[in-house]
């Protein structure tokens, strides 16, 4: 092999070497490339996102619904709903207020009341006979759903029984005289028709706020009424001495609502 053919074989192998030396240096590139691809590809869909042929894609999660809204109804009063009295032979309709549910759910009243109770006793005594006089009232109140008693039922929102006794001498003022004995003694005389009885006596008026809590289960759907009632009773008893008991139902509010109880 002379000169020529050898600077010709020389340069073809320097050029085929630097051929395959940039091929594999590309080669290298793609592969950092795929490599740092690697773990970083997203896809985001959305709730209607679709395949290239147009159909809704299998992988999109179903939307999930949200829990709905309580639904709410109130009544409320700043006057006086009952007054002052003795007693009611029946129930009396306080607060009222409509409600719609949108499906069969829970319906939960919560109701708030002041409630006024008075009771006075009285004891007249002499000649140390005792006396009692007792006087009881009681405030009771019950939730309705449609004119049906929601659960628990009839709840008493304030209740007493006053009871006073006593056992005394009486007045005896101007009661008494004083007789000579046959031997010439004195001796002080009570005339017992004389004797005017003492009188003790006890009254308690109070006004507090009481609340409670109504569940009713599976209620349909559709609108509903919902009301509360209260009554009064009242009951006393004296012997020589008096007793009186009353009761008031002051302002009030009752909020209902629409829930979803866990089971």
């Amino acid at each position: 092999m002379n000169g020529f053919q050898l600077v010709t074989h020389a340069r073809s192998s320097i050029f085929r070497s630097g051929f395959f030396r940039a091929l594999g240096v590309l080669s290298a590139f793609g592969a950092l490339l795929l490599l740092g691809a690697c773990g970083k590809t997203t896809r985001t869909l959305s709730a209607d996102a679709t395949d290239e042929t147009g159909q809704v894609a299998k992988d999109v999660a179903a939307p999930t619904g949200g829990q709905p809204s309580a639904k709410f109804a109130f009544s409320t009063s700043s006057l006086t709903l009952i007054p002052e009295t003795t007693g009611t032979s029946d129930w009396v309709t306080i607060l009222s207020s409509p409600l719609k549910t949108p499906a069969a759910k829970e319906v939960y009243v919560s109701a708030s009341l002041e409630a006024g109770l008075y009771t006075q006793t009285l004891t007249r005594s002499k000649l140390l006979k005792k006396d009692t006089s007792t006087a009881s009232v009681a405030i009771q109140v019950r939730a309705l759903i449609d004119g049906t008693p929601m659960p628990p039922g009839v709840v008493t929102y304030a209740a007493r029984t006053q009871t006073l006794s006593s056992t005394l001498e009486g007045a005896i003022s101007g009661c008494l005289s004083v007789v000579t004995n046959p031997d010439g003694t004195q001796t002080v005389v009570l005339d017992p028709d004389c004797v005017t009885p003492e009188e003790i006596e006890l009254i308690l008026n109070t006004l507090n706020a009481a609340s409670f809590n109504f569940v009713a289960s599976n209620v349909p759907v559709g609108s509903h009424v919902l009301s509360l009632q209260a009554r009064i009773s009242s009951s006393t008893s004296a012997q020589t001495g008096s007793a009186s008991a009353k009761a008031l139902v002051g302002k009030g509010t009752m909020v209902g609502q629409v829930l979803r109880a866990v089971k």
